[in-house]
């Protein structure tokens, strides 16, 4: 083979690998470019609507979840404000913690209602680099039936940085339930409890916002059995807490998962 012609081929695959590589990480700068960002109140009214949409739910019921709550042996139910309490514990980091946020905010839609949530992705130089998410950091969240408390120990900046410190409560339940002090971790009311995520977030990583919410749409697709088999799940363990007493708690996917 000429030489000329076999060096030349080689700059040319250094060249192809170059820009790839550069395609790439404009696109994960571009994702990475909403952390922080407000969620606009049309995406807060999406995520409702696929929340409360339970012909969707129903269909699905658990879906693919693997990973279920534990049920832990504590007698009294955990209040805050004087109703049931639901305290999520991660960091903006944690590549688990970025796929599970997607169940709990659609699980907790069905109690209440977010006025802010913020995009956040997770760390680039962790497992399922960027995933597409959301962070609690800053959020706002009401609901007649329960108190829901979100805390994110860290950024997701490499060495990440303190963001939140927990409560007295926080801390004993953390330290109590999960001692090895591991992120996502999830205390329905201290009756179950949820130790990492429910399926990997690979499903999630190489995604947007907008395309992982036209898949939670799709009964079939793997994104909507996974994210909502896990809403599910969850919304079955905070009715337990609250007696049935939500219109949720009526629908034949909360009954078959209690």
């Amino acid at each position: 083979m000429n030489k000329k012609i076999a060096y030349a081929g080689i700059g040319i695959l250094a060249a192809v690998i170059v820009i790839i590589a550069a395609m790439l990480q404009t696109a994960s700068g571009s994702i990475a470019s909403m952390d922080n960002a407000a969620v606009p109140a049309d995406t807060l009214a999406i995520l409702r609507e696929i929340s409360n949409n339970y012909t969707l739910a129903n269909n699905i019921g658990m879906g693919i979840v693997q990973n279920l709550p534990l049920t832990v042996n504590r007698s009294a139910l955990l209040t805050i404000n004087g109703k049931p309490a639901v305290i999520y514990i991660g960091a903006d980091y944690c590549p688990n913690c970025a796929i599970l946020r997607w169940s709990l905010i659609l699980s907790l839609y069905r109690f209440g209602n977010f006025s802010s949530l913020h995009y956040m992705t997770s760390s680039a130089t962790d497992a399922a680099p960027n995933s597409p998410t959301f962070t609690f950091f800053k959020s706002s969240y009401q609901s007649p039936y329960i108190t829901f408390e979100g805390v994110e120990l860290f950024n997701n900046k490499y060495p990440y940085t303190p963001l939140q410190e927990l409560n007295s409560t926080e801390s004993a339940i953390f330290n109590s339930f999960d001692p090895n002090e591991g992120t996502p971790f999830v205390d329905f009311g201290n009756k179950t409890i949820q130790l990492g995520a429910e399926y990997t977030p690979r499903l999630i990583y190489k995604s947007n916002w907008s395309s992982i919410i036209d898949e939670l749409r799709v009964e079939n697709s793997t994104i909507a059995q996974a994210i909502i088999g896990s809403a599910n799940v969850f919304t079955a363990q905070i009715c337990s807490l609250i007696n049935n007493t939500a219109p949720v708690c009526s629908e034949k996917f909360v009954r078959n998962l209690e």
